[in-house]
């Protein structure tokens, strides 16, 4: 612990990763990977159980995750401004009335988006492994420490970006109806106070809907 508290370590790094994975992703099925007690029945024990874990900072589920190329809400800056992902899209394409040509397109993206976040979600696992089996070997030092928890910042950085940007990419697919009926359907409109359910994402007419 002392050595975390004096080096300096990059802006996005495993603590930003730890942060992220377990503060606002984890679900409750992520929370039983644990073999953790309820924190109710043990509030002064809440990582009792996770020393058994193969990899420690991460759950069976999260690991799932990383491997099969899920969101893990990587992309919730987007989606919850207005930004649909591929994937609720494709899921949705019946409601939302998409053409085959917007299916097409969505269903292209969506592999693309896979076929980036896929090994991208290895290198997360690899790097938490890493950093892992130095501290269970007490190899550790303060240079491998700062090494390993960039290359974990800089991987995750590029998982989340590779989300992202797919979730950008779908306001040239969608029309903006479309758009606020995606917003309605996923249970978001008017959520923040706009009526419209756009929640202030974007103004008609910056994207060319094709």
């Amino acid at each position: 612990m002392t050595i975390r508290t004096r080096l300096p370590v990059a802006p996005f790094t495993a603590v930003a990763l730890a942060a992220t994975l377990s503060a606002g992703l984890m679900t409750p099925a992520a929370a039983q990977q644990t073999n953790a007690p309820p924190a109710a029945s043990q509030p002064d024990k809440p990582y009792a159980g996770m020393q058994q874990r193969p990899l420690k900072a991460l759950s069976g589920e999260q690991i799932a995750d990383l491997k099969a190329g899920r969101g893990m809400g990587l992309a919730l800056a987007a989606e919850l401004n207005g930004y649909p992902g591929p994937s609720h899209v494709l899921e949705l394409s019946h409601e939302l009335k998409l053409t085959d040509a917007q299916r097409a397109r969505t269903q292209a993206l969506f592999a693309q988006m896979k076929a980036e976040a896929v090994p991208l979600g290895e290198q997360v696992i690899a790097r938490e492994q890493a950093l892992d089996r130095q501290f269970a070997s007490r190899a550790i030092t303060p240079a491998s420490l700062t090494q390993t928890v960039d290359e974990i910042g800089a991987a995750q950085a590029q998982l989340r970006a590779a989300h992202l940007k797919y979730h950008l990419a779908m306001l040239d697919v969608l029309t903006p109806d479309q758009v606020k009926q995606y917003a309605t359907l996923r249970g978001y409109a008017g959520k923040d106070g706009n009526k419209d359910g756009s929640m202030g994402a974007h103004t008609p007419g910056m994207h060319h809907h094709r």
